[in-house]
């Protein structure tokens, strides 16, 4: 059949409904899923996305016509689908979802048993080849269809990572941006003694309110503004399909994801002594320090989930974080999930030392080990990469330089990772400094060499 190849992205599939992808394309993808793995049992979920609901049916539909018996359990948010596969232990799983795309978009993550991502080099190679040939093995009787609600037992999952005895009664901004999280934080706060202060937790995939990608600093513009109106102690921003978390101290100060990466090490070395633990290499200096403050091993990786998730399972991390808010855990089958990382940092600021007001300040908290200045991620695009990459090493001749992903270039007072991006012509600038002055002054020079146009 006609597919445009771009929807296969490295990890899943994305593109533009109808006219990328439909429900043709997803029965289609269904039926393949089921021939490459074999699968007797799949679990299939969806988000609230205005598509969904008809790539879900045609998916499903595809996936029984391979012989696969299938549960369907609704709207789910993604990492809600990989405890699924986890706990009752389906042959394969999969979620329509375009996460943190626009509306117009929707899209699909696969996984085999134990919530295991589908290789980019395999099962996904053989999926696109099964479509392009048209060669989609049917059988003479459909698989099984079956409806099972999950939510209880993933919320009892969740909190089975924390002491919910010793939880203080915070106040929190939640904002779901009219994503998943609106359906799954209400179950969650039933079990919590805090208040909940809800922002855009009405299902809606035409996202009414502002984009459900709470990385831009646009998107969590309401969030800041409602922690401090309400005086709250802290707040959370999900993406569209709940399976990434930010955080918002009481200053409406956003967190970054190593910052969370930091505070989720400390927890799980307290309970875990002596673990290993996973961060990748765009991360704050600040990781790996707490990591081995609180007698962890850091493990410094590449950028990505299919690059982490093996590393963790070969040396038995407990948990690995990324910058863009991924957080993995050894004991959810080495799968993602933002909402265990939310209720393990609330647990960590409830035993916090408290402040005046009963309560600990998760600013305080995080000043007690971040001490560095970053500039975030800063795209350029750039048409000879290799070139700029070499003019950057150069440009650096006393530093320390490594190529585990793209090139970091440490200084001593300031070190950046400089990465192409594996979809677009763009380099990736992401730098900390020791003071916002050497942070401000380097970014620019960094950015002057990547963005200087000709030969030099």
């Amino acid at each position: 059949m006609q597919v445009d190849e771009t929807i296969f992205k490295a990890y899943d599939i994305r593109g533009i409904y109808p006219s990328q992808i439909n429900a043709d394309i997803y029965h289609a993808i269904g039926m393949a899923l089921g021939n490459i793995l074999n699968a007797k049992s799949g679990v299939v979920g969806r988000d609230m996305r205005l598509s969904s609901s008809e790539l879900a049916s045609a998916f499903i539909d595809g996936l029984r016509s391979s012989g696969t018996n299938v549960t369907d359990i609704g709207l789910v948010s993604t990492d809600a689908l990989y405890f699924a596969v986890g706990k009752y232990g389906f042959d394969c799983g999969a979620i329509i979802t375009a996460s943190h795309n626009p509306s117009n978009y929707n899209g699909l993550k696969m996984c085999k048993k134990e919530a295991v991502p589908l290789s980019a080099d395999v099962e996904m190679a053989k999926i696109k080849h099964l479509l392009k040939t048209d060669n989609l093995r049917t059988v003479d009787k459909k698989g099984s269809l079956s409806n099972r609600d999950i939510l209880k037992d993933f919320i009892n999952h969740v909190l089975s990572f924390i002491d919910v005895s010793v939880i203080k009664p915070f106040k929190i901004v939640v904002d779901a941006g009219n994503g998943m999280a609106g359906k799954i934080i209400p179950e969650l706060f039933k079990n919590l003694p805090c208040q909940l202060v809800p922002m855009y937790f009405e299902l809606d995939g035409s996202f009414p309110n502002h984009p459900a990608s709470p990385i831009e600093p646009e998107n969590i513009a309401d969030l800041r503004k409602r922690v401090i109106e309400e005086k709250a102690d802290f707040g959370v921003a999900f993406d569209g399909d709940a399976d990434r978390m930010f955080l918002v101290d009481e200053n409406a100060k956003p967190l970054g994801g190593d910052m969370i990466t930091a505070l989720v090490s400390q927890s799980m070395l307290k309970k875990h002594p002596g673990s290993t633990i996973i961060y990748n290499l765009i991360c704050s200096k600040a990781v790996p320090e707490v990591i081995k403050a609180n007698g962890g091993k850091p493990i410094r990786t590449k950028v990505g989930h299919a690059i982490i998730k093996p590393i963790m399972k070969k040396h038995k991390a407990i948990f690995g974080g990324e910058h863009s808010g991924h957080f993995y855990f050894r004991d959810n089958w080495y799968a993602d999930s933002g909402l265990i990382a939310f209720t393990v940092c609330l647990e960590l600021l409830s035993k916090s030392p408290i402040d005046i007001n009963g309560k600990a300040k998760l600013s305080k908290l995080v000043a007690t080990f971040d001490k560095y200045y970053r500039s975030g991620e800063i795209n350029s695009t750039v048409s000879d990469i290799p070139g700029k990459l070499k003019e950057l090493t150069e440009a650096f001749p006393k530093a320390k330089i490594d190529s585990l992903d793209g090139i970091t270039i440490d200084a001593g007072s300031f070190w950046f990772n400089v990465r192409p991006s594996n979809t677009e012509p763009l380099l990736r600038l992401n730098l900390e400094a020791e003071s916002e002055q050497i942070m401000r002054k380097n970014t620019d020079k960094v950015l002057t060499i990547i963005r200087k146009q000709g030969k030099r």
